[in-house]
């Protein structure tokens, strides 16, 4: 059952009791505008982005995304408070709606910059850096981070992070429920093989009471997600969002109260095909879009046509948004059972 839920802390003007997980190749502008067709309140992350590149790199291709994304978070790595701090205030002038830390990445490129999960072992400069960022914007400032590193004890360590973090003043900390192993393991086995404990996210959430607490790691479905409501504020799906996107279609009603509608595939594809029209215009490619959408029509008629389709036809330099409809020629739509509800 879904208890009857209302927000400790309010991030901006939404409550983000629903978040697509920030996933570095996944999670980008072109993504984000597709999930925005499935969900209208979602919160939608980006991908990683390193402190550095945001001062010194091509800021509009980096920090740049559609209006339609909003809600929308900008997820930083660093570990130099000066360097998030202007990070975060150039960021805070593309009118994102959070910003947030990681401190949870495990990959080797992320601990060479000793950021990510290596700082789930400083909790102090994690405050440090979280205070700079709070300061300088009036964006809401959160941070992502795991249960532990290594041979940590997860409750201690995420006490001492959590409490570093509050002590920062950020609006709240989302928690992939696992710890994080830096030697030993690849960043893809770091998203299965450590164990799951989404006990000790509760047991922070029971802690901290009036801190926005969420819940992220191993969460396949949106009404598995929404079970964890009884004990969280929030939850993040990420692979399972990314790799079954029209369950995403019920978000809006199970997390959001809005009522129940079909899910309107033709409408969909009609505007992700304008949406790839514009962009290949501006220089882009089809594939860039096409690449995202392959799993929506995931076990109905014809799905496999789709994904075909779109992954084969897409990648060819001189493809154009005219492929979104032989695509979806192959797939029955009066058989899909599939709503918004």
């Amino acid at each position: 059952m879904i208890r009857e839920h209302q927000p400790t802390i309010a991030l901006g003007a939404h409550f983000p009791s629903f978040a697509v997980a920030p996933m570095i190749d996944w999670t980008d502008r072109h993504c984000r505008f597709f999930h925005r067709q499935l969900t209208g309140r979602a919160l939608l992350y980006t991908e990683m982005v390193v402190a550095d590149a945001v001062i010194h790199g091509d800021r509009e291709r980096l920090l740049g995304f559609d209006a339609a994304e909003h809600p929308v978070a900008l997820q930083l790595g660093g570990s130099d408070p000066e360097k998030l701090s202007r990070a975060t205030a150039l960021a805070a002038s593309f009118g994102y709606d959070e910003i947030n830390l990681n401190v949870g990445c495990p990959s080797d490129r992320v601990q060479s910059g000793a950021f990510g999960a290596c700082l789930m072992r400083q909790p102090g400069l994690v405050g440090e850096c979280l205070q700079a960022m709070r300061e300088a914007s009036a964006v809401s400032v959160t941070v992502k981070c795991r249960l532990g590193v290594d041979d940590q004890d997860p409750e201690t360590a995420l006490d001492a992070l959590a409490d570093a973090a509050v002590e920062a003043g950020v609006s709240g900390i989302w928690v992939h429920a696992r710890k994080a192993w830096l030697q030993g393991l690849s960043p893809k086995e770091n998203r299965d093989i450590p164990p799951l404990d989404y006990g000790r996210v509760h047991r922070l959430k029971a802690r901290l009471p009036t801190l926005f607490v969420g819940l992220n790691g191993g969460l396949r479905t949106v009404e598995e997600a929404a079970e964890q409501l009884a004990f969280v504020d929030g939850v993040m799906m990420g692979r399972g969002a990314y790799q079954t996107p029209d369950q995403l279609a019920a978000v809006d009603r199970l997390f959001y109260g809005a009522e129940a509608s079909a899910l309107d595939y033709p409408r969909i594809v009609a505007t992700m095909a304008d949406y790839a029209g514009r962009h290949i215009a501006a220089g882009g490619r089809l594939v860039h879009v096409t690449r995202h959408m392959t799993g929506l029509f995931t076990g109905l008629p014809g799905a496999r046509r789709w994904r075909q389709t779109l992954s084969d036809a897409g990648s060819r330099r001189d493809a154009g948004p005219e492929l979104f409809f032989e695509a979806l020629a192959h797939v029955d739509l009066a058989a899909t059972p599939r709503q918004a509800a």
